[in-house]
């Protein structure tokens, strides 16, 4: 409803009576930035609020295992086979039935050595987290630099970046991890020296870089070449904008989505791949606990003779973790693109 105002000098202004910036009720009427939507999506889903949940949960056990530990009472480190041989028998299996749990030793003890499983376990999650964060936080910022370079400069950079990128992809990942680690080793140690942890460390997350972000920087690169000839981007050439500075304020912003998604499904990618390469012996060996070297203990004749259950902690807990690192990555993409939804 209108209805005009004599202004006094021969014009009229139009006063409208609907309801101006707020909303019936009084309320003002907001819009909702594309990350608020994401998170309404994403906390809609259930399943991923839940594997959300599971994995910060993993993370929490990981940070917090010394705390834990000395709450516990024990530690990974201890040999109880040597401070309590009247827990085992002569080949060095716990007395008790499933590999001596108790209210003492929660998840038993390991046979041989007798290690507190629980601590290695927590321990063994700190462990392998640790080294996959790291692959995962290296891997994505040189996926960024090459592949959002090689798609917004194109020319020369794009050309010589993208047969890197097929270079490398022709290599076989998990027998140069095996093949590589030794080297790579040698290269801070010589081999008549024991390797000490964090040369092992550092030397797992060299090689799992090197052949990991190439599938990412591609991914970027198809990105930031679309986005190149989007008008916004125009308009920051015409204004005069540095190509730094449409990288930064232009580009980066533009590939949040594919970045986190893609993150979410490498991580648990890396902590599989260093578990295998643990449990064959060129990754983390004892005494620093670690899933993969839990994994290689469990295979070995003694424990598989006389105690099965010990596989059944690390096993299912790195099955948990993963499926659960997963579906969070599949809900994480259908928050951000609701038509990807199932």
């Amino acid at each position: 409803m209108t209805s005009p105002i004599d202004m006094g000098g021969g014009g009229t202004a139009v006063v409208s009576g609907e309801p101006g910036p707020k909303a019936t009720g009084g309320t003002a009427l907001t819009g909702r930035s594309p990350g608020r939507l994401m998170w309404t999506r994403f906390k809609r889903d259930r399943t991923g609020v839940i594997s959300a949940y599971v994995v910060g949960f993993f993370f929490l056990i990981g940070l917090l295992a010394p705390l834990i530990s000395k709450v516990y009472g024990k530690n990974p480190y201890t040999v109880y086979a040597d401070e309590r041989p009247d827990l085992f028998d002569s080949a060095g299996v716990p007395v008790q039935p499933n590999g001596g749990i108790s209210g003492q030793f929660w998840f038993g003890l390991e046979p041989g050595n007798g290690y507190d499983v629980f601590t290695k376990l927590i321990y063994g999650i700190r462990t392998s987290l640790m080294i996959s964060v790291a692959v995962t936080v290296a891997v994505v910022v040189t996926g960024i630099l090459l592949g959002v370079a090689a798609g917004y400069l194109g020319g020369r950079t794009d050309y010589f970046i993208g047969r890197v990128i097929d270079f490398l992809l022709a290599f076989p990942a998990q027998l140069f991890f095996i093949a590589s680690m030794p080297v790579v080793v040698s290269l801070f140690v010589s081999p008549r020296d024991e390797t000490p942890t964090y040369v092992r460390v550092l030397a797992l997350i060299l090689v799992q870089w090197f052949l990991g972000w190439m599938g990412l920087g591609r991914i970027l690169r198809g990105t930031a070449l679309a986005l190149r000839e989007r008008e916004f981007i125009e308009a920051a050439k015409v204004s005069g904008a540095s190509p730094w500075r449409i990288i930064r304020k232009e580009i980066l912003p533009n590939i949040v989505t594919p970045l986190l998604v893609q993150s979410t499904y490498l991580l648990p990618n890396f902590v599989t791949a260093e578990a295998g390469l643990s449990y064959l012996g060129v990754g983390i060996v004892e005494p620093t606990p670690d899933w993969g070297q839990m994994f290689s203990k469990a295979s070995t004749e003694l424990v598989m003779q006389n105690d099965i259950t010990y596989m059944f902690f690390p096993g299912i807990s790195m099955i948990i973790f993963v499926v659960a690192f997963n579906l969070l990555g599949d809900s994480v993409r259908d928050a951000f693109d609701p038509k990807t939804a199932r």
